[in-house]
């Protein structure tokens, strides 16, 4: 396999010739620019308190693909955005207590058919809500309980949540976390979702994940191709471990350690190919996302070295989410959405996030 770690890191040189400057990252020279990037579109404002988003694409139609935000609040909602960043009412899930994150996944076996569909953690009655794609239809009513028999402060409270799909054995998986947790590496549940008799069920398959104690755990993501989880221990860094559980509960990295300003919140994931590409990690009060190398470096691929940092118009970011699939004539290369902290979602087209570096796109 190519170095693709120089290549990138040659690309990105190009990327911020205007107004450039450098800074150290685990004893290398790390590339980063004061240019703030813009957003193309910005969402209508929900309700309350915007947390974190998800994007739908849909396989038949890109261009009908789908933003779906959660609206943060015991009042609270999930809000359903076309590509411009209009809110679709027709589509948005009410009632719904706190919720804080929101997953999608797709080809779930349901009864006879196969759905895609979206996951949501509703922190004030400790349940997951299913509904389906892209009629936004509750698949459970009322949800299914998670964390049974936890009695520690907030051991119950939902935040972060990630789905995982294991094309080898066809089986669909959520890992949640919460807001407080143990610190004896079994602060993640992770679950298989099962169709028994038609309806949805819940079977706990392990807890992992080391957790430091100094926050709390939101921003849960998954790399479907690589078989990866990758969660933010605010304040701390960002751990990884393997998806699948058969794979045990070893940790196999700890990384961006160094240069945030406070938190470390949303996680995305850009796919340049089946082996390399981009994890991009928020740096919530610095309005900024710092981002590092998918595949590792050359000789070791746990070792994630930062590689670049981006500025954008965000607001003190929470959750973010990103897709490197052509949906329509705007997002060619790719969508990144990122919430703001002024109840809005922002759409970014990939090519302002990374510029030169898509010369390394097949």
């Amino acid at each position: 396999m190519r170095n693709f770690l120089q290549t990138l890191t040659g690309a990105l040189m190009a990327l911020v010739q205007v107004s450039a400057c450098q800074a150290p990252a685990n004893n290398d020279k790390a590339i980063y620019t004061e240019e703030v990037v813009q957003p193309v579109y910005v969402t209508g404002k929900v309700k309350h308190d915007s947390d974190d988003p998800a994007i739908w694409v849909n396989k038949s139609n890109p261009a009908k693909s789908l933003v779906i935000g959660t609206d943060k609040d015991k009042d609270g909602a999930l809000y359903v955005f076309d590509l411009k960043g209009n809110i679709i009412d027709s589509l948005m899930a009410k009632g719904i207590q706190r919720p804080n994150n929101v997953d999608v996944g797709y080809g779930l076996k349901l009864g006879d058919s196969l759905v895609d569909f979206a996951v949501t953690g509703e922190r004030l009655t400790s349940k997951l809500r299913f509904y389906s794609l892209p009629d936004m239809k509750e698949i459970h009513k009322g949800g299914i309980e998670i964390f049974k028999g936890e009695k520690g402060e907030e051991y119950r409270d939902l935040m972060g949540i990630a789905l995982y799909h294991d094309s080898k054995s066809g089986k669909h998986y959520v890992i949640a976390g919460r807001k407080n947790g143990p610190t004896d590496g079994t602060y993640l549940w992770q679950y298989e979702i099962q169709n028994k008799d038609g309806k949805l069920s819940l079977d706990l398959v392990r807890k992992f994940g080391q957790f430091s104690g100094k926050k709390e755990i939101e921003a849960i993501a998954v790399d479907q191709k690589l078989g990866y989880v990758y969660y933010s221990d605010e304040g701390v860094g960002v751990r990884k471990y393997h998806a699948q559980p058969e794979k045990g509960n070893e940790e196999l990295a700890l990384f961006a350690q160094e240069g945030f300003t406070k938190d470390h919140e949303g996680i995305s994931i850009y796919e340049l190919d089946s082996l390399t590409g981009y994890i991009l990690v928020s740096d919530q009060e610095a309005n900024q996302f710092h981002v590092f190398p998918r595949e590792g470096s050359e000789n070791n691929p746990h070792q994630h070295k930062l590689l670049t940092k981006i500025k954008t118009r965000t607001l003190s970011s929470d959750g973010s989410e990103l897709v490197s699939v052509k949906l329509d004539s705007t997002f060619t290369k790719g969508l990144f959405v990122a919430m703001s902290d002024d109840k809005t979602f922002q759409y970014y087209k990939w090519e302002d996030m990374a510029a030169d570096t898509l010369k390394t796109i097949k």
